[in-house]
């Protein structure tokens, strides 16, 4: 639903109050096109006259090419390619990807004379482009990630100080040296927390102190999110703690080349301003404000993150696209009033070119104090593409611009694509930009027609500009809200019942107050006048945060449990479809939306058990609605993740009462824990091998936390997985039987071989067979953690 292009004046009176990165930039515009009205397709008689069904389809097809719809499908199509390649259960090799898009290209050459053929050989040309993307990127990070837990002194210069809530410090350091055992492989930057820091110590000053290393962790279970895939593209090659304070080693920036003298000020700018922000709003409101304007976030309460996560406003915390729209709107806006005041020079020269320059810049200063993260680059690339259309004398809100974007995001980082900061940007993005041009052709028929409505008071027009204002901010959350619910399901099993009720409360104060006070107290910060302009963020901030901790306190259960893939692929295709298409070619996406809807109500991918890929965590659902686990600590994060997934209501610990098992809890002792799932199977837990011998046909399942015992049941009827199963396929999920003498069905998070992202699990050792070291927490019975929570990932 591109059609015709409009500039963004006339879109800005149509939404007042926009919250989204399409209608936020205040003061846009470009020249409308005058495009033909596109034909559509009758439904009646298709069948009857298959030459005319036949010609019509071509001349759709036509229009669409016409209209440019090949060129909106690029990002799409490259960007499954680069799912496939990320997807491919192995790694394939650079010439075998490049042979294979040299084959679909001459493909496409070879059938230029047939349409259809081409159309679909340069289709697989592109998806394959996209997996060449893929390959190149992944073999040129290289990303060094150690294989096992190991403690070492370590030497590193401070990339990145962030203060979180719990009164720790994280770190991100460059690795400089190791001893203590110096580590013959050793990772080039890692992110570690400490309990203090040295007074002063910033980025770029070294510091040294004995670390905790652990290796990022893979998914907490199958289709799940996976740390060490995003630690690889990231370059963090371990995470982990200080098991003292680190000291302060040296003030190196003498020694430091140009860039590394950039960055580490850029970096300690961006601290400051988040001291003084903090010291001056306060509170809660006080991390949110610093979050929002230099993009450090580690210092919010966890309950006010869950807060907003729970009513769908967790994206206000996220330097995303409203936030680098507010900024550039805000200013462009302000320079555009400012020009007017002299109209003898804004007569003569593009003063909305000028304020477009200017507002791209200032953007371009935000995104390097908000700390430059993937999610803010990709919105910064839109932004910067909209203004520069503007420049350029073109439309800025097309569907057009929104691919470019997407190209060159995907040619820099395709490894984004799987994640779903991402899918749900573009999904929305491409919504709105589609229900926009949709609207904007109605507004146009309803005018050329004479169907508006005239003669209205003042005060009517008011109420009326009022009225409309409030429905666009109730359909671009709605919109927004719909394109990407069902990735948030897929990635988080969390949907915002109450997220339309949270966003109307709650964004215009955002857009209206405390964006706009964020921009001018960045300008005054230099000044010292920031404390007027910070104190009405503190106050807007505030309103939002009681907005939502309201709402969390009223929401119903926000849980889907985990969801069919093949249901979000074709729900996924068909949102595509429906927002690229130009004319009534449209109407085809209610074929995959229709059967994505039929599979996702008729599947159940919600699993029976859930063992974690360090064996330590064994989680199985109730008849009740509960899970229930062996460990009395289980790690905060993990048992979120599964009970979103189980869609489970609450967490039994271990008893040891022996009636326990029976009712779906587990029963634990010394040597065992053993729970019996409502199907009547037997969950069994142990580090003996005399125990996993005598389990072997007792238990349906059976997981032995001991990396030097080999599956003791020869008979076939119990499923074993052992610590070096975990060790190297990652997180498992089980389907029990519901048949006598049926198998449990087994699926882990990471497949063989090894991609270069999780190749460094099989240097770990359980993933070799070989025992903990000695003084490690002894995996014989249910332990908890030893690590600091915030060394969680």
């Amino acid at each position: 639903m591109g059609g015709e292009e409009t500039s963004y004046s006339d879109e800005r009176r149509q939404f007042h109050g926009d919250r989204d990165l399409l209608a936020a930039v205040s003061g846009i515009s470009g020249q409308p096109s005058q495009n033909r009205r596109l034909p559509s397709i009758p439904i009646y008689g298709l069948f009857l006259d298959r030459d005319r069904v036949k010609a019509r389809i071509g001349r759709t097809f036509d229009a669409e090419r016409d209209q440019g719809t090949q060129f909106l499908f690029l990002p799409v199509l490259l960007g499954i390619g680069a799912l496939v390649y990320f997807a491919w259960p192995y790694e394939p090799s650079l010439l075998g990807v490049l042979v294979v898009a040299s084959l679909f290209g001459v493909a496409a050459w070879r059938l230029r004379r047939h349409p259809l053929l081409k159309m679909l050989a340069a289709a697989l040309l592109v998806v394959s482009l996209g997996a060449l993307l893929g390959k190149v990127e992944t073999g040129l990070k290289r990303t060094k990630i150690i294989g096992s837990e190991i403690t070492t002194r370590l030497t590193g210069r401070v990339d990145r100080v962030e203060h979180q809530a719990s009164g720790r410090v994280r770190l991100t350091l460059e690795v400089l040296a190791t001893e203590r055992p110096v580590l013959r492989y050793s990772p080039d930057r890692v992110r570690v927390t400490a309990r203090a820091l040295p007074e002063g110590v910033g980025p770029g000053d070294v510091v040294q102190g004995v670390v905790r290393l652990i290796p990022p962790s893979g998914p907490v279970r199958p289709n799940s999110y996976d740390f060490a895939f995003q630690s690889y593209f990231t370059g963090i090659g371990a995470i982990g703690f200080f098991l003292g304070n680190p000291v302060l080693a040296e003030r190196s920036w003498p020694s430091l080349s140009v860039d590394a003298q950039a960055r580490a000020k850029i970096e300690l700018l961006r601290q400051k301003m988040a001291e003084r922000i903090i010291s001056v709003v306060g509170g809660p409101e006080g991390a949110i404000a610093a979050a929002l304007i230099t993009g450090i976030r580690a210092g919010i309460p966890e309950e006010i993150n869950d807060a907003l996560r729970v009513v769908g406003l967790y994206h206000v915390i996220s330097i995303s696209g409203l936030h680098m729209a507010l900024v550039g709107g805000t200013l462009m806006v302000t320079l555009r009033c400012l020009f007017a005041l002299w109209p003898a020079f804004a007569t003569r020269w593009p003063v909305k070119k000028f304020a477009a320059v200017l507002a791209l810049a200032a953007s371009a200063f935000y995104l390097l104090i908000s700390g430059a993260d993937v999610a803010a680059q990709r919105s910064f690339l839109m932004l910067a593409v909209m203004l520069l259309a503007v420049v350029f004398d073109r439309a800025a809100l097309t569907m057009r611009n929104l691919a470019i974007s997407a190209i060159i995001i995907l040619v820099i980082s395709p490894h984004e694509v799987a994640g779903p900061s991402f899918q749900m940007s573009f999904a929305a993005t491409a919504a709105l930009v589609a229900a926009y041009a949709a609207w904007s052709r109605r507004r146009k028929s309803r005018r050329s027609h004479g169907t508006g409505v005239k003669g209205r008071t003042a005060v009517g027009r008011g109420v009326r500009n009022l009225i409309s204002a409030a429905a666009a901010l109730a359909m671009t959350s709605v919109i927004a809200g719909s394109a990407t619910a069902i990735f948030s399901a897929w990635h988080f099993q969390h949907v915002s019942p109450l997220g339309l009720l949270a966003n109307l409360a709650a964004m215009p104060i955002v857009s209206v107050v405390v964006m706009p006070m964020a921009v001018l107290a960045s300008v005054l910060m230099p000044l010292g006048w920031d404390g007027l302009p910070l104190y009405a963020m503190g106050e807007g901030i505030a309103a939002m945060n009681a907005i939502a901790t309201q709402l969390a306190q009223h929401s119903f259960l926000d849980s889907t449990g985990a969801i069919s893939t093949f249901a979000v692929l074709l729900l996924a295709s068909g949102l595509a479809l429906l927002t690229m298409a130009q004319t009534s070619l449209r109407y085809a996406a209610t074929i995959p939306m229709i059967t994505g809807v039929i599979v996702l109500l008729a599947s159940n991918p919600i699993p029976d058990v859930l063992v974690s890929e360090d064996a330590r965590l064994v989680g199985v659902k109730t008849s009740d609605g509960a899970v229930a686990v062996n460990n009395p600590r289980p790690r905060g994060f993990t048992i979120e993740n599964w009970q979103r997934a189980l869609k489970a209501t609450n967490v039994l610990k271990p008893t040891h009462e022996k009636a326990a098992a029976m009712k779906g809890e587990f029963q634990c002792d010394e040597l065992y824990c053993s729970a019996k799932h409502w199907t009547g199977a037997i969950i069994t837990y142990t580090a003996s091998d005399d125990i996993a011998r005598a389990a072997c046909g007792e238990s349906t399942v059976l997981i032995i936390a001991d990396a030097t015992i080999l599956n003791p049941c020869v008979d076939g009827l119990t499923l074993v997985l052992t610590s070096r199963d975990l060790a190297l396929n990652g997180a498992a999920e089980i389907r029990l039987p519901r048949e006598p003498n049926a198998p449990a069905k087994l699926r882990q998070a990471i497949n063989l071989p090894l991609r270069p992202w999780h190749d460094h699990r099989r240097y770990s050792r359980a993933a070799r067979g070989l025992a903990e070291y000695k003084g490690e927490p002894s995996r014989s019975r249910p332990l908890p953690s030893t690590a600091p929570k915030d060394a969680d990932q």
